[in-house]
């Protein structure tokens, strides 16, 4: 398996490990497998067998594999297997799966350290990175950006791992206090907080420009650990099997994905090319709706720091989604040139374009987008209907996809991947229901623990005189 960048013109490849450590392509551009596995009937049978009998970490084996050819298959299985041990989740299942009363399914991605979706991701890169740099004798600084738990999710993997530091970027002010203890109280040698003056696309902005110069990335040994890292999807790929093994047999069943960034989306994605039976990927915005616009016109464009909406589902307050080029690469047949066209200039000057003539209905695609008030009722309505309380960002699902099956674009089986627990938004679920969520034991206190943050303005110089300070 080799990778290529989405704004190759060569051809040229890279290794697996090699694309671990450098996150972002030198090109600007990020990288996919030069060409995705092809998964039959038979290798779905197999692995329902893996999924019963031997559990959520063989299966994320069994994935891994088919995209990782220069990691010895026991030194992987390892990594898999310290990565979802049952006993670092709240349910040993990892990835457990419930119906609700009106037939949606809920996929329960939030059991892990940090109590959000991100940690299926975060907790295989917290082993992959240390495996790689003990194999090189090398060290590593991953920069990163957060808008509320991918930080969290990526500290908690790598505090305290030998030849990793970490310096992590969240807007200040825009998370909620649950999410900003759990970044903040950590005291953590090798990881420094960065709150940035602007909004999560300026964190995300910063975190390029210092990937783009090549010198500074090279002396410092800068990674990536955003989903603009393969790595992060390829470990998202496993839970859209895993879910699909534990509802259906041999049926198709659509997913409804809360979305800003793309990635999660982009890792269903990737596993409906594969062969898994995905009859619709449902993609959910909140009022920053820049991705439903391009799936329901043609047109991506951009938003504003100023434009961009500070809500009650704020992990998802993205104006510019970073795994979207992924998928547009691939609507494009991997044209370089035409990505690199796209991102690397029509974005930069005019700050939009237009795909309304490509189809896209191939992709499996539909989209919809939810506002405070939608959230709020299925909040409500969830907890009246089935006693399960959502978090808003699955709320945002939840009503996308409810209102899609109810007006006929979705059919049979439809799926909601949920993306965090209640308890790290308890504001919202208390407007909704009147009850502060449950907390589990190991977030009791959180935020009484004194912090560790440095703000700074949003400029590449101030976070490279952090990095270099260090």
């Amino acid at each position: 398996m080799r990778y290529v960048s989405t704004r190759s013109t060569t051809g040229e490849s890279r290794s697996f490990s090699d694309i671990l450590l450098e996150g972002l392509a030198p090109d600007g551009g990020l990288y996919l497998p030069d060409a995705y596995p092809v998964v039959d009937d038979a290798t779905l049978g197999r692995w329902r067998r893996v999924l019963a009998e031997d559990g959520y970490a063989a299966l994320a084996f069994e994935v891994c594999s088919l995209f990782v050819d220069d990691i010895p298959a026991a030194d992987l299985r390892g990594i898999c297997e310290r990565a979802y041990a049952p006993e670092k989740y709240l349910d040993p299942a990892v990835v457990p799966v419930s119906r609700l009363s009106d037939g949606i399914w809920l996929a329960h991605l939030s059991n892990g350290p940090t109590a959000a979706f991100k940690d299926m991701a975060m907790q295989l890169l917290g082993e992959l990175f240390p495996y790689e740099l003990a194999r090189r004798g090398e060290t590593l600084t991953i920069l990163g950006a957060t808008s509320g738990d991918t930080g969290s999710s990526a500290e908690h993997a790598l505090k305290g791992r030998d030849g990793v530091r970490v310096v992590m970027l969240s807007p200040a002010g825009r998370m909620t206090p649950f999410q900003q203890a759990q970044m903040y109280g950590l005291d953590e040698d090798n990881i420094v907080n960065l709150a940035v003056e602007g909004v999560f696309d300026d964190c995300q902005d910063l975190v390029k420009a210092i990937n783009a110069d090549a010198e500074f990335k090279a002396r410092h040994r800068i990674g990536a650990v955003n989903s603009i890292n393969w790595a992060r999807l390829m470990a998202q790929i496993v839970y859209y099997f895993a879910t699909w093994l534990r509802i259906v047999d041999g049926e198709p069943l659509s997913f409804a994905v809360p979305s800003g960034n793309f990635g999660n989306i982009a890792a269903g994605h990737i596993a409906r090319r594969m062969g898994l039976p995905i009859r619709h990927l449902v993609l959910a915005t909140n009022e920053n709706d820049v991705l439903d616009e391009f799936f329901r016109t043609g047109i991506y464009r951009v938003r504003s720091g100023a434009e961009t909406l500070a809500t009650s589902s704020p992990s998802m307050d993205i104006s510019k989604a970073s795994n979207f080029e992924r998928f547009v690469a691939d609507l494009l047949g991997r044209d370089g040139t035409a990505v690199a066209e796209l991102f690397g200039t029509r974005l930069a000057t005019d700050g939009w374009f237009d795909l309304s003539g490509v189809d896209r209905t191939a992709s499996g695609f539909v989209s919809g987008s939810s506002r405070h008030a939608d959230r709020v009722a299925e909040i409500r309505a969830t907890w009246e209907q089935d006693r399960v309380l959502i978090d808003p960002h699955t709320a945002d699902g939840v009503h996308v996809a409810r209102r899609l099956v109810a007006d006929g674009q979705v059919t049979g089986p439809v799926v909601v991947m949920e993306t965090a627990l209640p308890v790290k938004f308890a504001e919202t679920i208390t407007e909704a229901v009147g009850i502060t969520p449950p907390r589990p034991e190991r977030f009791i206190g959180i935020e009484d623990l004194p912090r560790h943050v440095q703000q700074i303005p949003a400029r590449v110089e101030a976070v490279k005189a952090v990095i270099e300070g260090r």
